[in-house]
């Protein structure tokens, strides 16, 4: 198979090259490398995966049309895995310019591209935000959508239904994975797992939101990755998937690990929830695990630990 995958040099999309390439993938990576978070993470990565042969790289953003349709001239795909985005719930209220000019209209582009080289078929990153402030648990994809608390969720949401409307008007298999608090080893900096090791390990205290109260389907990288796969080895998909661990973990007993990880406690310094954050989140699992042969593995115990393993080693 010869496939797209963007944002390359990004957390998820890193790992899911990798395993692409382990399996004898030809891998062409599309990534922009701004600056949301430190640029050097996202050139490691990419220095990895240009170790391997059958890998390439595209510096390209999605949101420009012209060097984005000339990716797809100058290459052959069989399916795209797209995940470029602009993540984060906190940032979109910061700068929300930059969510709808990745995620909208870069997802439209990606959209455009792909059915102008005749690429059927599609995988895109959603996420677990779509669902709001859901008073239902687990989360399922019946579940209504329509009341997105935080723009980056607004955004996903209409990735979703715009890629509905090119499915049922130009016949494309695209299907959405709605991603549940994904971390593990060489992840984003703005997320909690990073926050906490770097703040503990500088004697800093961490900034625990909704006073700990909080719970959240923490989703190891390897299950994630295992989840995108499966989708590709499944025939004629094109559906809204959860890819969670459906497993919820207190906010405390995560910080909980880390401190047993590190060998060292943490100073708390507990705050109320943060506007667009929601108190619990959980995946209903039950179509990935039909559809896909999805089935995460990986404990919240053994996850941290690796995590923190690699990233003592990357930081020394």
């Amino acid at each position: 198979m010869h496939l797209l995958v963007t944002g390359a040099a990004g957390f998820i999309g890193f790992h899911t090259c990798k395993t692409l390439l382990e399996k004898g993938v030809h891998v062409v990576g599309l990534d922009s490398l701004n600056d949301y978070y430190d640029v050097n993470l996202k050139k490691e990565r990419l220095k990895l995966l240009e170790e391997h042969p059958n890998f390439s790289f595209e510096l390209t953003d999605i949101s420009e049309l012209v060097p984005l349709r000339n990716v797809f001239t100058k290459h052959q795909f069989d399916a795209v895995i797209h995940l470029a985005a602009q993540a984060g719930v906190r940032y979109s209220l910061i700068n929300p310019f930059a969510y709808e000019q990745s995620n909208g209209i870069g997802f439209l582009n990606m959209l455009e591209c792909a059915k102008e080289a005749q690429v059927k078929r599609m995988l895109y990153a959603s996420s677990s935000s779509v669902y709001g402030g859901n008073k239902k648990s687990p989360f399922s994809e019946t579940d209504p959508v329509e009341h997105p608390i935080s723009l980056y969720a607004a955004t996903k949401r209409s990735n979703e239904l715009v890629a509905e409307a090119y499915r049922h008007l130009f016949g494309m298999q695209l299907s959405g994975f709605r991603f549940f608090t994904v971390y593990g080893p060489w992840g984003r900096p703005d997320m909690a797992l990073f926050l906490f090791t770097k703040a503990i390990l500088n004697d800093e205290p961490i900034k625990v939101f909704n006073y700990g109260k909080m719970q959240r389907d923490f989703t190891y990288i390897d299950d994630i990755v295992n989840g995108l796969c499966g989708a590709l080895e499944a025939e004629n998909i094109a559906d809204i998937y959860n890819l969670g661990n459906h497993r919820p973990i207190e906010l405390l007993y995560f910080i909980e690990c880390i401190e047993k990880a590190l060998g060292k406690p943490a100073k708390k310094e507990l705050l109320p929830i943060q506007e667009g954050d929601v108190p619990a989140t959980c995946a209903d699992i039950d179509r990935a695990s039909k559809d896909l042969n999805y089935s995460p593995s990986t404990s919240i115990e053994e996850g941290i630990q690796r995590f923190i393993v690699w990233y003592r080693s990357y930081y020394r």
